[in-house]
């Protein structure tokens, strides 16, 4: 979005919103083109998206009529305000989304309306929430019923709870050291030096910290030079299993953004090779870029579709690999957190369809391990279907790989996203 200091912020965060909710955009793509008070509209917009339901549900409750599809996007940035931003006063919240309705000239007819409506929940707060403790599960926690169903059914009702807690509570950043450069102790060290309050993972140590929100990670000390990757303490679970070797020669496919990237690279000790696909350039591009920042120069990226075996065929026409990663596309359901609007888009025949895909890029990539070499298949993905019952599927049909180790990581216990992962050897 153009830079104009003069804008109201509500008015930006309800455009953003309009445009995910209209054109079904993933949300982390419209927010990413925000200028002017970004931090302020990515929490709104992000807090919208994780409360949805529930912020549906209080419009529902104080309207006198169905809203315009205009007027929605106001209304649940006014209606956010007031339930989640504490740092917000009231009368701000209220009258500042007011005037951002009245400027704009689709929806300033209803400005009346919207100053009502949220008037009223400022009025009504109290017994709005008294309601909304006694409202479905599925409204209260503002999840799908689809997704509860599958939870409550494998996971029982306080652990349903715990993970939908988990994911509406805002997401910290976490780095990685790059160990090549510097370890933990020294990175944490320069940080609280310079008046950041940084500190360590509580299940990970010895290489993830854990940072305050709100700074720009660009102007943090060591970015510049490499010193650390952004990353959620996760991807490093997957990479593990992988164990790379040096002198190896490693296929990442889907690797883009580039986190498990870096970690290989950086077990290689710069001896060997990390051939990192993705199907955008765009991705490759800023995958290129991280790996360049943190001088892992043995990184080579190639744009290949990991699911089709021709594409597979000419990127490995030289050798086989020790190695392959597979971190396929899935739906997300561990990584709620970070991608909440990720969950109004899951539905069982989305889920059929990324099933068929990481078949096939099990299919596609399967052949290019050498004998004695690894796979290692990781999702963040919490369904069975994407991840125990697919690897046991798998190899019953290809007798030619064992399944030698597999993790499944639930988000509340580890304080991470939640993530399968598998490693299947090629014993023939």
């Amino acid at each position: 979005m153009p830079g104009n200091k003069n804008r109201n912020s509500r008015a930006i965060a309800a455009t953003a919103i309009r445009k995910w909710l209209d054109k079904d955009l993933l949300l982390d793509r419209v927010v990413e083109d925000i200028i002017d008070n970004r931090a302020f509209v990515s929490e709104v917009a992000f807090g919208v998206a994780r409360h949805k339901r529930m912020l549906d549900w209080a419009i529902r409750r104080c309207a006198n009529r169905t809203p315009s599809p205009i007027v929605v996007p106001f209304l649940l940035v006014g209606i956010y305000q007031i339930f989640f931003m504490d740092s917000v006063p009231a009368h701000s919240a209220v009258d500042e989304t007011v005037k951002a309705v009245k400027a704009d000239r689709n929806a300033k007819h209803a400005s009346g309306f919207v100053n009502a409506l949220l008037r009223r929940v400022l009025r009504e707060l109290d017994n709005i929430r008294t309601e909304l403790a006694n409202q479905a599960l599925g409204v209260r926690m503002s999840h799908p019923d689809v997704l509860l169903k599958r939870w409550l059914l494998r996971f029982g009702d306080e652990k349903t709870n715990e993970l939908c807690s988990w994911n509406n509570s805002r997401p910290e950043i976490s780095i990685r050291p790059n160990m090549i450069r510097t370890n933990t102790a020294s990175l944490l060290n320069m940080l609280n030096a310079e008046g950041i309050a940084a500190r360590f993972h509580p299940n990970t140590s010895d290489e993830f910290i854990m940072l305050p929100r709100g700074h720009a990670i660009a102007s943090l000390p060591g970015f510049n030079e490499g010193l650390f990757s952004v990353q959620d303490p996760s991807t490093a679970f997957a990479v593990k299993l992988l164990d790379p070797q040096p002198g190896e020669h490693i296929l990442d496919a889907c690797a883009a953004p580039g986190g498990k990237t870096i970690l290989i690279a950086e077990r290689l000790a710069g001896n060997g090779a990390v051939i990192a696909t993705d199907s955008s350039d765009e991705r490759l591009l800023l995958l290129q870029n991280n790996a360049a920042r943190m001088g892992f120069a043995n990184v080579r990226t190639a744009r290949v579709n990991a699911s089709d075996k021709e594409s597979m065929q000419a990127l490995c026409i030289e050798h086989k690999f020790d190695r392959i990663l597979l971190d396929v596309p899935c739906t997300n359901t561990g990584v709620l957190r970070r991608r909440p609007d990720a969950r109004w888009r899951f539905s069982e025949i989305k889920l059929r369809e990324l099933t068929h895909l990481q078949r096939n890029i099990l299919n596609a990539t399967s052949g290019f391990v050498r004998a004695g070499g690894t796979i290692v298949y990781s999702t963040c993905s919490l369904e069975p279907e994407e991840g125990s019952e697919l690897i046991a599927d798998w190899t019953s049909n290809n007798p030619g790989f064992a399944l030698t180790s597999e993790i499944s990581i639930f988000p509340p216990e580890s304080q991470t996203d939640g993530i399968y992962a598998a490693a299947l050897r090629r014993i023939a």
